[in-house]
């Protein structure tokens, strides 16, 4: 069976620049992404304007630029999904969900995060129908219609700024004071005249019958309840890292991040993490990017040490 010097395991902004990296150092490589789509969460950001080089993108034009990349310099990758790590010993076992086993000296974590959620009632039940985690995806159902985003940081923000371009209002709902995103989403939030943040308020329920009608929330200061009529709703609250894959022997933060430096060390040998996954300050591409590079180079440096 054949023994791969790596194997990435996602292919976001760090999977994909260390499978970049790890072809320029000649490693013997397989990028493993369970969706047909590359990219991971940044495919749905609106626009992206802080990544050097490209000052006006959007989340999918500049993962298709990576995907690009990769296949020009014959990157091999492989869609599937990892079910299990057995990471003992100096070859390690991928296991995939159709039963398929692959071998490897080393294993990259580039898995990501995904959307937090709401857990109130009516979020599961209207999934779909007016409850959406992704703005740059359902944004145009909704042409014309009122909508709320839950959130304070700076993707509720981008999301309340792309629907204000198409919708009739937007409701921007945030359980603290003060906003918590970038000065200059903040700023565009404040301005514009589609947009109305209700402060100090949580959202309760959701209603609807096939379709979202209207949401409940609470001022979580006065108790006091109220009812907004929207046609759909938003939901912005951060995300959760995708660190299943060895829980309980990977060391983690209590959120379930995977401990490691900026080198993407873990406690496992030949085992490296990197992106949003990871614990670190800043969770953007542009840092997700340095983590997938950062991370090849430890690979190599444990590689010569076997």
């Amino acid at each position: 069976m054949k023994i791969y010097d790596l194997v990435i395991i996602g292919s976001g902004p760090a999977g994909m620049s260390a499978a970049i990296y790890a072809k320029r150092a000649m490693l013997d490589t397989l990028l493993l992404e369970k969706e047909y789509m590359p990219g991971g969460q940044v495919i749905q950001t609106y626009e992206v304007d802080n990544y050097p080089g490209i000052p006006k993108t959007n989340g999918m034009e500049l993962s298709s630029k990576f995907a690009e990349h990769a296949k020009e310099l014959g990157i091999e990758t492989k869609v599937a999904e990892v079910t299990d790590i057995i990471p003992d010993g100096d070859v390690k076992e991928i296991i995939l969900k159709d039963g398929e086993k692959i071998r490897t000296k080393t294993i990259i974590l580039a898995t990501g995060a995904v959307h937090r959620t709401l857990g109130v009632p009516g979020e599961k039940e209207l999934a779909g129908m007016g409850v959406s985690y992704c703005a740059t995806c359902d944004g145009a159902f909704f042409r014309n219609k009122v909508t709320a985003v839950v959130g304070g940081g700076d993707v509720a923000l981008e999301d309340a700024i792309f629907l204000s371009r198409m919708c009739k209002k937007v409701y921007l709902i945030h359980r603290r004071d003060e906003l918590r995103g970038a000065k200059i989403l903040q700023n565009q939030v404040k301005n514009s005249d589609k947009i109305e943040i209700i402060w100090n308020s949580v959202v309760t329920k959701i209603d609807g019958d096939n379709k979202v009608e209207s949401i409940q929330i609470e001022n979580v200061d006065r108790h006091v309840d109220k009812t907004l009529d929207v046609d759909g709703i938003f939901i912005a609250v951060g995300t959760k890292p995708v660190s299943e894959l060895l829980k309980g022997r990977l060391e983690m933060d209590d959120q379930g991040y995977i401990r490691a430096g900026e080198d993407g060390i873990t406690n496992l040998p030949g085992i490296f993490a990197g992106g949003d996954g990871r614990t670190k300050n800043l969770r953007q591409v542009v840092t997700a990017v340095a983590d997938g590079a950062n991370c090849v180079q430890s690979v190599e440096r444990y590689l010569q040490n076997l």
